[in-house]
């Protein structure tokens, strides 16, 4: 295979799947019947963690069934690696006034836990109706703040993951499963 950004073998960098592709499709839509029945009737707005959390969130959309509405915001620490900077840079913020909403932040992985405290402070801030947050998976062994998410789809342990939105260096997104990534 050509290199790609420095990695010779796309394939040789994925050590084992850890959540397959029905797992994840599962969880959702649990997780999606769950958001729908607490929700109906209700003005929500799904907030979405770009990059990693859109493929999630679209998932997620698709298996709400009641009415809602979607935003972007770009949140960043990992940079070009596999080791979080520690500082937290919002690069594109939520265009809609969210004191009409409630607002479900959907994000791919809780890490440190630095990124979606501020970005959850930020967003409390605005006078939301309420503000929850879901996600994908959850890493609790590498927290550095105390966070912990209205719903987690899955608890993993310190590995660095990659596939369904997450990425190393912006490659391996497009992986429709959760895998450990070997440098």
């Amino acid at each position: 295979m050509k290199a790609i950004n420095g990695i010779e073998d796309f394939n040789s960098r994925i050590k084992r799947i850890l959540i397959t592709e029905e797992e994840i499709k599962t969880a959702i839509a649990k997780a999606g019947k769950d958001i729908s029945d607490s929700y109906d009737g209700r003005p929500i707005l799904l907030v979405s963690i770009l990059k990693g959390a859109f493929v999630f969130m679209a998932d997620l959309l698709r298996a709400i069934t009641v009415p809602c509405e979607i935003g972007f915001m770009c949140a960043k620490s990992y940079y070009e690696g596999t080791v979080s900077t520690g500082v937290v840079k919002i690069t594109m913020d939520l265009e809609q006034d969210i004191s009409n909403y409630h607002v479900i932040i959907v994000e791919d992985i809780i890490d440190t836990g630095r990124t979606l405290n501020d970005v959850v402070k930020m967003l409390k801030a605005r006078n939301p109706l309420s503000l929850k947050v879901i996600t994908l998976l959850d890493k609790p062994s590498r927290r550095l703040v105390d966070f912990v998410a209205d719903v987690s789809l899955f608890t993993i342990p310190d590995h660095f993951v990659i596939g369904y939105g997450l990425d190393c260096a912006e490659i391996f997104r497009n992986l429709p499963y959760i895998a450990e990534y070997t440098e």
